[in-house]
């Protein structure tokens, strides 16, 4: 099962997430099959490709629940 979640980078007490997709039973901040875009939490900017979100969500890839939120907060 796919899933699109977020993988977290950046320096200690500043974070920053790559939205990507993986395999259910991978880690966090383990091996990833696509990178879909990137979100900063402090400056609030969201980069998301719609497109390769749209084809994954409608192959059957599940989203976490704040992956859903971001998606729907920019649309």
């Amino acid at each position: 099962m796919l899933k699109i979640r977020l993988q977290k980078f950046g320096c200690k007490h500043q974070p920053r997430y790559k939205i990507v997709l993986s395999q259910a039973l991978t880690k966090r901040n383990g091996k990833f099959i696509q990178c879909l875009g990137f979100y900063n939490p402090f400056t609030k900017v969201i980069k998301i490709n719609k497109n390769l979100v749209f084809k994954y969500l409608n192959t059957g890839a599940y989203p976490t629940n704040t992956v859903r939120h971001l998606i729907y907060n920019i649309l």
